[in-house]
């Protein structure tokens, strides 16, 4: 499975916002936006004046790095994007918010995204009943994420469950957080998804 493996404060400096990318302590004054608000590199303090091409490249950037996929996958899902009703890049945010490992996270279990990726890589997630290993799948409406019977004792997740008390659960899930599942009540909309992002830069970038 190939991922990013580079340090991931750098990305939230490049992008100049921070896109809480590790969890609890993107909430801290450890947070690298916090301590260096510029880009990094030689040049990164240097003010620059973007094209429109920069300036959409930068937003398919953003929501790449949210949600941690790479180019061919992410425009694989603006492929399906385009093929559905409706706007492309309201798609397109509803079709990432529905993966396994955005929906592990949205429910508390994991404090990132990235941490919601190997948790799910190492067999700790169900859904419906049965073990889903492959973060990359998509949820559907009435489907039951848990956590495993044999990981419900696992600190990650308890200490996850208690930081996830500090942040509403999205209206598109139900949380249960005794019996450490949810419940996919409907399709998650642009405003349940809250990002700081305007697709509609990336919808004319991939359409040039």
């Amino acid at each position: 499975m190939a991922r990013y493996t580079d340090a991931v404060c750098k990305l939230c400096r490049r992008e100049g916002i921070k896109l809480f990318l590790k969890g609890d302590r993107c909430h801290t004054t450890k947070c690298a936006i916090d301590k260096r608000g510029y880009a990094p590199g030689e040049h990164g303090q240097r003010r620059v004046k973007r094209s429109e091409y920069g300036l959409q490249l930068r937003e398919k950037q953003k929501m790449k790095r949210i949600y941690g996929v790479l180019e061919g996958q992410f425009r694989r899902y603006f492929q399906m994007a385009t093929q559905q009703r409706g706007v492309t890049g309201e798609n397109l945010v509803r079709l990432l918010e529905q993966r396994l490992d955005n929906v592990v996270h949205r429910l508390g279990f994991a404090p990132s995204r990235a941490a919601a990726r190997l948790f799910t890589r190492h067999g700790h997630i169900q859904v419906n009943g049965r073990k889903v290993d492959i973060p990359s799948a998509l949820v559907r409406v009435g489907d039951v994420v848990q956590v495993r019977p044999g990981s419900r004792d696992l600190t990650a997740v308890r200490q996850a469950l208690e930081s996830a008390k500090k942040r509403p659960t999205p209206p598109w899930l139900e949380l249960d957080p005794e019996g450490l599942k949810g419940t996919v009540r409907s399709l998650p909309t642009r405003e349940d998804a809250a990002l700081p992002v305007e697709e509609h830069l990336i919808v004319a970038l991939y359409s040039k």
